[in-house]
């Protein structure tokens, strides 16, 4: 009888032990799974200017911008994360100081790696969003600016060029 017990004690357990292990939450899918409202970058982002890496941008405007492999970006600092892929690319341009301080979003149309360097820092994010399955929109972070001239970095881009597009908060 003592036997049947532990057996049956251990069945029950194991038939309990899925219901406690954290559920691993898929990757949103669709545009309308980002934490905050993107429909104006990604109108924005639809027309992009065409941009060379290490050229200086237009706040606001939805800018192509051509990346080089990473190993020959020469990214004013380092990213703040290694590359995911071995033939990743990357670059960066760098935007005038925004009008006033605050919270802005740089937002990409396909997934990869974005910093910002402003006064040869790099800057911690606030708050990002992201989803898969959504037609020229794929990342959003958010970044505290302070009113002078940024940098924002690409890298661990897939792609040779990204469309990006920085607006206030």
């Amino acid at each position: 009888m003592q036997t049947f017990r532990s057996f049956a004690t251990a069945l029950i357990a194991l038939a309990a032990l899925p219901a406690s292990l954290p559920v691993l939450a898929a990757e949103p899918t669709g545009c309308d799974h980002f934490k905050w409202p993107l429909d104006h970058e990604k109108t924005l982002l639809a027309t992009p200017a065409p941009i060379a890496t290490g050229d200086a941008g237009k706040l606001g405007n939805g800018e192509n911008l051509k990346l080089v492999p990473q190993a020959n970006a020469k990214l004013p600092q380092e990213p703040s994360r290694p590359p995911k892929f071995p033939d990743s690319y990357a670059g960066f341009v760098t935007l005038p100081a925004p009008a006033s301080a605050g919270s802005y979003r740089v937002t990409i149309a396909h997934g990869a790696w974005i910093d910002v360097v402003q006064d040869g820092h790099v800057l911690k994010s606030t708050d990002h969003t992201g989803a898969i399955g959504c037609d020229g929109l794929a990342k959003s972070v958010k970044f505290d600016l302070a009113a002078t001239p940024f940098t924002v970095e690409i890298s661990s881009s897939t792609e040779p060029s990204v469309t990006l597009v920085v607006t206030p908060n």
